[in-house]
């Protein structure tokens, strides 16, 4: 028992020390045991320190015990009996009192008459802890009640409403502090006047030598029209600056070179170029490309003949908004 209590003694102490250090030392945010490594080397040398008196305090114990004559001997252990069955005594005799136990001499008293074969039964109290329980579920299911019923508090599909919710902004905050964390799949057309300026900055600098300022082609394909490749859209365009266009004959990857935010910031510019029909535009190359998504504006017919008629789709909100804009 006594070790049970030295060992106790000592965990308690490298606990509380170990609390007190991160209570102390402004760390900021972070653990102090973890921001300033040096506090482990702290908390062993107190551990040690500890047990170390445990050690010295068991040591003088048995020489005072092995000084004492028989007779000092045995009163030192009775009293030392008596402390033990004393310690928490008031918690002790509460929870019998609380118990209503019968001892074996007087179990008479609480017998009931039902018998069954013999067998009889004692009328004991249930313990203290079952009755509490049972009148705590009681005051729950009234709280409970007034609460989700009376008073229509928000129930668990509500909740779960609003975490999600919460969750999805969570992780809006997360990816716009992250711009890096994008590929092919979940890339988005960007908008933003700096987005647009950023990404016109990086394609003068790495793409007009193939494409030219204007975007209209030299080396490689007219990027203001309607022909692609290797696919239109901010997603397919990602992708062919990412991974490089056609082997042996296409662009090289510029994803060594290029941070994912900026290969997307290219690609949204690339897009306003659509339209634009420069001058000194290159002859179309791939085939027409259609994003089968995106809302159709407006829908032009033109009958050519009796038999013939030309459909005209106009599908470039995102380009028209930012002309409008003068972007």
């Amino acid at each position: 028992m006594k070790t049970t209590a030295s060992f106790l003694r000592v965990i308690g102490f490298a606990i509380l020390a170990f609390f007190l250090l991160e209570l102390t030392i402004g760390s900021g945010e972070q653990w102090a045991i973890i921001k300033y490594p040096i506090i482990w080397a702290v908390l062993a040398m107190l551990l040690f320190f500890a047990i170390a008196l445990e050690t010295i305090a068991a040591a003088l114990q048995r020489i005072l015990f092995g000084g004492l004559n028989p007779e000092a001997k045995e009163r030192y252990l009775a009293a030392e009996k008596l402390r033990e069955q004393n310690r928490f005594g008031w918690f002790k005799r509460k929870y019998s009192e609380m118990l209503g136990a019968k001892p074996v001499e007087t179990e008479q008293e609480i017998v009931l008459d039902h018998n069954y074969d013999g067998i009889r039964e004692l009328d004991n109290k249930l313990p203290p802890w079952w009755v509490y329980m049972f009148y705590a579920t009681i005051i729950f299911a009234v709280v409970y009640l007034v609460r989700y019923h009376i008073f229509d508090g928000t129930d668990q599909r509500e909740e779960y409403e609003i975490e999600i919710a919460q969750a999805k902004a969570e992780v809006e905050e997360y990816k716009k502090n992250n711009k890096d964390l994008i590929d092919a799949n979940t890339v988005e057309l960007l908008t933003d006047a700096s987005d647009i300026e950023a990404g016109k900055s990086i394609f003068v600098a790495n793409c007009v030598a193939c494409h030219k300022d204007s975007g209209g082609g030299g080396i490689g394909p007219n990027l203001t029209d309607d022909y692609w490749i290797l696919g239109g859209g901010i997603k397919n365009i990602f992708h062919t600056i990412s991974e490089g266009g056609r082997a042996g004959k296409g662009m090289i990857s510029w994803k060594t070179d290029l941070k994912p935010s900026e290969m997307a910031q290219v690609a949204s510019y690339v897009m306003t170029l659509h339209g634009t029909n420069p001058v000194d535009g290159k002859e179309p190359e791939g085939e027409v490309w259609v994003d089968e998504n995106a809302p159709v504006d407006n829908v032009e017919v033109k009958v050519i003949d009796s038999t013939t008629i030309k459909i005209e789709m106009n599908n470039e909100p995102v380009v028209d908004d930012l002309r409008a804009e003068g972007k």
